[in-house]
Order: structure tokens, then C-alpha cells, then sequence
């Protein structure tokens, strides 16, 4: 009989897998690459370390601090300082640590022959009760269809069909200077990496999608095809998106006003689904390929646009590749990946307490607790991929296990066709419970003490 309580166990369990995280991905190292050093008192690893493992706690930093059975290593004013510096770079530190964890921990798991992607949504990072917070804005929520204050979280991450590592991430205010509740601190210096950020939140969402594609130049990350929702499909971000030497697979939005070259006309996507030859079966209606515009060079740019269908009701989905070798099925098989950064984004509000686990009103703060979230989220998806990819373990297990399956056509057809619950009501977001199902799927896959944690965190807040 076991006499040792839960907790005690799972503490134990919690802070070895914490430190052999910290450890296999040199932790040290990549805050100093990023600038993030110590100026005086704790070192910064120890306070990086005490803010990542609060989630697992079940109490916020005051609680833990006041609490009778815990001698805190440094007073709040250290965690506040750290949060709150405008000189780390905590894009950078992300960027490092996620791409060292693809080259040495996930890539090797598959074979060169799968499409790898990278992805790239924005999602709300709600602030409502928020009044004096830097750089606050009315952001539109467009699983409510309506206006919230907060801000955008754009987020550029990397799949492989069964894992999900967030890669470079930007806090975005409105771009319209109108919709800004609040304005940014003007005594930041300039050469700061506050300052940089700052400056790029206030931008439109497209520009920093690609200056955060820009910071990929020179990683080694093996992606193939870069995968965005409606919202950034239009021609001219397509045209820059395959400047970067990714293919482009992405779902469309029929727009009046957004236009594609077909047979020398130029005509929208209603218009080309009329005009275009349909099968009279299956959930595949039509492909074609149409021209986007024309390149740098003057080469019109060519797409292929599948149409899938839904045969209970009269509408339908358009997908678009660059890729015009890509087979339909194939298509739809690689666009199903995108849906990996859904689940990341409800995992990371719902258990993780993004947005929730500090209300500090600095830019900073946000930043800063934002990144720390993102690198909690790569440690579980390291032990949700160890838990089911027997080659994980390496050597022996290497050579006689067959590499995780690839999503299914069928599954991605699937989470298309789901598409259309929303169709109606001219809501382009993926069902909620949807969402839910995959959540629950990565949850049931991570060891039993994180998963016990995770919970209770998540019924307290």
C-alpha cells in the first residue's frame, strides 16, 4: 500500500522532468544567446525556472510566496524585474529553443519523405477587464463576431503531423491608431528590444507575418509548405509567401473583391465555382488552376484551387496550393496539419494560463510570460510525443519501430467537411468541439502526475 500522497509524488516527478527538459535543450545557453542575463541578485535561469514551474503548482505567485510550507528563494520584486526588461529578447529565445528541439528531438523521429510544414495564425489574447494596460486595443474576435480589448497573438510554429513547436510569436495591438485604448511608454530606449517589439505590434498582421518568416533565414528547420487560414489568403501574400521558398497551402474566403486569372478573365472565387467543370460525386467538386499575378519577374505566379464540397448541403470549401505537382488528396492531407495550432492555442488558455497567470500592465510582462507559456507547451509536447513514438527512445527502438503514421486524407477530410457547421453563419473558425476533441487526445497521451496538475491548475483558475 502506497502511504505517499499524490502530490508529494507528483512534486518529485514534476521538478526531475523539469530539470532533465531544462538540461537536454540547454536552457542556460540559449537565455544568454538571447541576451537574457542577470544584472544583479538571482540568476536568471533560477527565476525562469520558478515562473515555468507555477502551473504545476496549483497557486499563483502570491500564494506560493505566502505560503507557510515554502521559503521563497527571492522576493516578487525579482520576478517583476525579469518579466518586466526591455532588453531580453524573448523572440530570439523561442525561436532558439524551438528550432534546437525540431533538429534534435523531433525531425530525426521521421522520414525525410514527410511533408513537414510550418504554420502561421493569430488567435485573442483577451485583456477585458483590462483598463490601463500598455498598448491595449479593440481587437476583433472572430469565433464571437465581436469586438474585445486585448490583443492579436500571431504565432508561427512547426508540424509534422503529430507534434506542434511554436517557433516566433508577436503581441499585436491594432494597427488603426483609433482602435488603441492605450498608448506605448515613451521612455524606452530606442537600441531596446522593448522598443523593436513595440514598434512591430503596432503593425499590420501580414507585414510582421513576414518579418517573422525572416527570422527563419539561416535555421535548419526542415519545412516544405507553409499552411495559413482565410484571413492572410489573399494573391499578394501569397506571391510574397513563395519568395521564401515554401510552398503554399492555404484555404480561400470568397471575396468580391479578391480576384483570380482564369481562361484570360479575371474573375472571383463564387465566379470560378460556376464557371468551372464539377464532378457529379464525392466530396472533391472540381480542381483548377488559376494565375495569382505576376512575380518580381514578370511570371504570372500559377495556383491549383481544389473544391471540396459538403453533399448534405449546397456550399463547399476551396483550398489553394502553389505546389501544382501536389495531388487533391494530398492537398487536403497537408492542410489537415493546421489544424495542430488550434489545439495549441486552446491548450495554452485553457492549462496553461496564458493571459490569466499575471495581470501586469507593462507590454514586457506580456511578452516575456508569453514566451515562458510557449516553452511549458514545448515540454509536454516532447512528453506527448515520447509517450506514444516508441522511436523516441532511440537505438534498438530506432531501427525496429515504424515512425508515427502521417494524418489520414480521411481525418483531414474529416476536419474540412466540419467547416461547414460554420459555413452557415459565415464563421471561418474550426468548431469548438472540434477543438475540444484534439485537446483531449494530446491530454490523454501526457504522463499521469503532469496530467493531474494540469487539471487541478485548470479548475482553480
Amino acid at each position: 500500500m502506497n502511504i505517499i500522497p499524490y502530490e508529494h509524488v507528483d512534486d518529485k516527478q514534476i521538478s526531475t522532468n523539469i530539470s532533465a527538459f531544462f538540461k537536454e535543450v540547454g536552457l542556460s545557453t540559449i537565455l544568454k544567446q538571447s541576451n537574457i542575463r542577470k544584472l544583479r541578485g538571482a540568476g536568471c535561469r533560477i527565476v525562469f525556472a520558478f515562473i515555468f514551474r507555477l502551473i504545476f503548482t496549483g497557486k499563483n505567485l502570491f500564494q506560493l510566496l505566502d505560503s507557510d510550507n515554502y521559503e521563497p528563494p527571492f522576493a516578487k520584486d525579482v520576478v517583476y524585474r525579469f518579466l518586466n526588461s526591455v532588453n531580453y529578447n524573448w523572440q530570439k529565445f523561442l525561436l532558439l529553443l524551438g528550432s534546437r528541439v525540431i533538429s534534435k528531438k523531433v525531425a530525426p523521429l521521421s522520414s525525410e519523405e514527410r511533408k513537414n510544414v510550418l504554420i502561421i495564425d493569430d488567435s485573442t489574447y483577451s485583456r477585458n477587464r483590462s483598463k490601463t494596460v500598455e498598448l491595449l486595443a479593440r481587437v476583433f474576435d472572430h469565433a464571437r463576431s465581436k469586438y474585445i480589448k486585448g490583443f492579436r497573438l500571431l504565432t508561427l510554429g512547426w508540424s509534422d503531423g503529430n507534434t506542434f513547436i511554436p517557433l516566433v510569436f508577436s503581441l499585436l495591438s491594432s494597427a488603426k491608431e483609433k482602435n488603441r485604448l492605450c498608448s506605448a511608454k515613451e521612455d524606452i530606449d530606442k537600441r531596446t528590444n522593448g522598443y523593436r517589439r513595440r514598434k512591430q505590434c503596432t503593425q499590420k498582421a501580414t507585414e510582421v507575418m513576414f518579418e517573422l518568416l525572416e527570422q527563419l533565414k539561416g535555421l535548419s528547420i526542415p519545412a516544405q509548405y507553409l499552411l495559413f487560414d482565410s484571413w492572410f489568403a489573399f494573391p499578394k501574400v501569397i506571391k510574397k509567401a513563395v519568395e521564401y521558398e515554401f510552398e503554399v497551402v492555404c484555404r480561400l474566403k470568397a471575396m468580391h473583391r479578391v480576384y483570380y486569372y482564369y481562361q484570360g478573365k479575371k474573375i472571383n472565387l463564387k465566379q470560378l465555382y460556376a464557371a468551372v467543370k464539377k464532378k457529379r460525386s464525392g466530396n472533391i467538386a472540381a480542381s483548377v488552376v488559376v494565375g495569382l499575378g505576376r512575380d518580381n519577374q514578370g511570371k504570372m505566379l500559377k495556383a491549383r484551387i481544389v473544391f471540396i464540397r459538403n453533399n448534405e448541403k449546397n456550399n463547399w470549401v476551396a483550398l489553394l496550393t502553389t505546389d501544382l505537382d501536389l495531388p487533391k488528396e494530398e492537398i487536403i492531407r497537408t492542410y489537415g496539419k493546421r489544424w495542430d495550432i488550434e489545439v495549441f492555442f486552446k491548450m495554452n488558455k485553457s492549462y496553461l494560463k496564458l493571459a490569466k497567470e499575471f495581470q501586469g500592465r507593462s507590454y514586457d510582462m506580456m511578452v516575456a510570460h508569453t514566451a515562458i507559456v510557449f516553452t511549458r507547451y514545448i515540454m509536454l509536447a516532447l512528453e506527448s510525443r515520447r509517450s506514444q513514438d516508441d522511436r523516441s527512445f532511440g537505438g534498438m527502438f530506432f531501427d525496429l519501430c515504424d515512425e508515427l503514421e502521417d494524418i489520414r486524407f480521411a481525418q483531414a477530410l474529416l476536419l474540412i467537411i466540419d467547416l461547414f457547421k460554420q459555413a452557415l453563419k459565415d464563421c471561418l473558425m474550426i468548431a469548438e468541439e472540434k477543438i475540444d476533441e484534439l485537446l483531449d487526445y494530446f491530454m490523454d497521451l501526457l504522463p499521469a502526475f503532469l496530467k493531474r496538475r494540469l487539471e487541478f491548475s485548470s479548475c482553480e483558475s
